[in-house]
């Protein structure tokens, strides 16, 4: 624990540490695997004990840009897949990711509210990857999904960057707030998942009473010609 607590200097900490940031956001972006809102939490935590004025400043900018170039890069890749005629691996993996129902609702949302979805994708985990599927397949050209993404980038950057200021601010030692700050995210990112499983599970106890009720009718109808048979 000692040679955890012993942190490297702030110069050291920010040349190893601002390069690493960039890379693996930008990597997470390109690969949704990755889980990019707790490395910026992270060094959110690194930067909030930090002496350096403007560290906090630098970890929103280097995650928001590494975070925008990701995703034009993914979005560019997609495009190249779509307007072939074999598709790409980048187009098959998305699209291997999104189940047709996240799919569907998504393109009705872009439909209305174009950036405001794209700002709400960024925000809600797993959620980036069918909306942009979404626009993929709507032929959104790389410009206008630019000028969508970029507020979004900006606003998960932010969102995260508090997240790791809170934990941080609650605990005196760096790891401690890098652990706090890293299980809240995970947290949160666990919340869509099971919110759509209990959708999922609550579905086919709500179709059950409907099925026995059609079929009620539709059983009665044989039985009111039997009887009909019967008084004729």
């Amino acid at each position: 624990m000692a040679v955890v607590r012993e942190l490297p200097p702030e110069s050291t900490q920010q040349a190893v540490g601002y390069p690493s940031l960039f890379l693996l956001v930008a990597f997470g972006a390109l690969v949704p695997v990755v889980p990019t809102g707790a490395i910026v939490s992270s060094a959110a935590v690194v930067a909030f004990h930090q002496s350096t004025p403007f560290s906090l400043l630098f970890v929103f900018l280097v995650s928001s840009c590494a975070a925008f170039l990701g995703d034009l890069a993914l979005y560019w890749l997609g495009q190249r897949g779509v307007r072939s005629r074999n598709g790409s691996r980048w187009l098959a993996a998305l699209s291997s990711r999104v189940t047709p129902d996240r799919l569907a609702h998504a393109q009705e949302r872009l439909e209305s509210h174009q950036v405001p979805v794209l700002v709400l994708s960024r925000l809600v985990p797993a959620g980036r990857i069918p909306v942009m599927l979404a626009c993929l397949l709507a032929g959104m050209p790389l410009r206008r999904f630019a000028r969508g993404d970029l507020p979004a980038c900006l606003a998960w950057a932010a969102t995260y960057q508090l997240i790791g200021i809170l934990g941080g601010s609650l605990f005196p030692e760096p790891w401690q707030g890098v652990v706090a700050a890293v299980g809240l995210t995970v947290l949160i990112s666990a919340v869509p998942a099971l919110w759509r499983r209990l959708r999922g599970t609550r579905r086919p106890r709500r179709d059950t009473p409907e099925r026995s009720g059609s079929e009620q009718p539709g059983s009665g109808q044989p039985g009111s010609g039997r009887s009909g048979n019967e008084h004729a």
